[in-house]
């Protein structure tokens, strides 16, 4: 992890957005600014919590374990989103971990500054409350899907939640790189059946792929492939 002189802008991520501008300057004191190279680490599971970590620019995958020597992606933050939050609790510890898919820029609070900002930022903390119910209800939907939705349907319904996140390119591609191994992380299957599926939808004409880069051709009918798998 690379110190980063320059940092946020103090206007972008979600805590400088709602905090009370008299309290920029207690953010500005507090701060570290960081840079990660993809691949690199924020937090590991079981790791004690010491701070959150708010997304200048990059894109990280928030994983965890699930059975022996495979990890679910339990979701993806890009730019002014929060990460490290979920290990805020009872036990202070983090209960997933954190990797940079790309090279990341971002700012980590202490814990205990951040606790003192939620006492006096009310606008942030009610915005934080309604994002966590926000994540709550979306994990709750994956799992649903994990339980009941077949593989199809759930890489179908992946691929339109991530264009819809990330948006897409001139060229139409989803605005992230996604690797077959990430793609079958986040849909709970092993890699070679999500390449197996990904082979069915770009012979349907259904998707196109170039390197790691997705574009959804055809949303409607894979929409459809959603419906009717749920």
């Amino acid at each position: 992890m690379k110190k980063d002189k320059h940092g946020c802008d103090l206007q972008s991520c979600m805590l400088c957005k709602l905090c009370i501008p008299a309290w920029k300057p207690a953010i500005a004191a507090h701060r570290q600014s960081f840079t990660l190279k993809k691949g690199q680490m924020l937090f590991r599971e079981g790791e004690p919590v010491n701070g959150i970590y708010f997304v200048n620019a990059g894109k990280v995958k928030v994983h965890k374990h699930w059975g022996e020597e495979k990890e679910l992606i339990v979701r993806f933050a890009e730019e002014g989103d929060i990460v490290g939050h979920r290990g805020v609790g009872s036990e202070m510890v983090y209960p997933v971990s954190a990797t940079a898919l790309e090279t990341v820029d971002l700012c980590f609070i202490d814990l205990a500054f951040f606790q003192a900002t939620l006492k006096v930022n009310h606008e942030f903390l009610h915005a934080l409350m309604m994002f966590y119910a926000s994540e709550l209800q979306e994990s709750e939907k994956n799992m649903r899907n994990l339980v009941h939705m077949p593989v199809k349907g759930r890489i179908a319904h992946a691929l339109l939640f991530l264009r819809q996140k990330f948006g897409t390119n001139g060229d139409g591609y989803i605005n992230m790189t996604l690797s077959r191994q990430d793609l079958a992380s986040y849909t709970g299957t092993t890699y070679e059946t999500a390449f197996r599926i990904m082979s069915e939808l770009i012979q349907e004409d259904i998707i196109a792929i170039s390197g790691k880069s997705i574009a959804v051709k055809d949303p409607a009918r894979l929409a459809l492939l959603e419906v009717d798998a749920g």
